[in-house]
């Protein structure tokens, strides 16, 4: 379904009945990239035009954003992807950019004005470095964006009392993520925030509840934006 439409710009989140987005074995490999593209062919994006946002906890550095053209249309999706990092930019239109998640948000950024569409991650790890600050500098640095004019959608995300951030005095995912963006120069009335908490809600998949025996399932549910023409 769609979650948020600002005039180009589409936002599409799926859940648990529409299968994992991401592998946690080689076991289930094939199926999530069947999972994939059939949640890509129900709203109409070709998997061809689309680029996966591929996390890597195996690094000391969360906050590595990545801005890209044609040639990565398909990586991660239609072809293997080595390139590892926590957000995403694109300015093309039908460009689709996928994030998998489990109770971490995503954060879609995007700026009418210049047509620029980041998808942010921003977990744990990312906002203890501030990421949520860092997303929005990079795109004044490198497409000289107005904070002030950006729109900003944040995704089902774990709630405060299931998932409390120790760093951050208890606070949830979703109000340390707003708190950045507002301190970057962010308004706060263009940020809208889901009101899923994936702890909660078993229609999506939390990874968190899965490691407290909570969940029976295990998996990633997706966030895609994309500049439709």
């Amino acid at each position: 379904m769609i979650y948020a439409d600002y005039m180009a710009l589409k936002i599409y989140v799926s859940k648990v009945s529409d299968g994992s987005m991401k592998p946690d074995n080689i076991n289930n490999q094939l199926s999530v990239l069947s999972s994939r593209a059939k949640f890509l062919k129900k709203n109409k994006i070709k998997p061809e035009n689309t680029t996966l946002v591929k996390i890597n906890y195996d690094n000391t550095d969360f906050t590595r954003y990545l801005t890209i053209n044609e040639e990565s249309m398909g990586e991660g999706i239609i072809r293997e992807s080595n390139t590892m990092c926590d957000a995403l930019v694109t300015s093309n239109f039908d460009h689709a950019l996928l994030l998998p998640l489990a109770d971490c948000v995503g954060a879609v950024i995007y700026d009418e004005a210049t047509n620029v569409l980041m998808l942010s991650h921003l977990g744990r790890h990312s906002l203890e470095q501030f990421g949520g600050t860092k997303s929005i500098k990079y795109l004044v640095d490198n497409f000289n964006i107005n904070p002030k004019n950006v729109k900003v959608w944040l995704s089902p995300a774990a709630g405060s009392e299931n998932y409390p951030l120790t760093a951050f005095s208890g606070k949830s995912l979703h109000q340390v993520a707003t708190e950045q963006l507002v301190a970057s120069g962010v308004r706060v009335a263009n940020i809208t925030a889901s009101t899923v908490d994936t702890t909660k809600d078993p229609s999506y998949f939390s990874h968190s509840q899965f490691l407290c025996g909570k969940r029976k399932v295990n998996g990633r549910f997706a966030v895609i934006a994309v500049n439709e023409k």
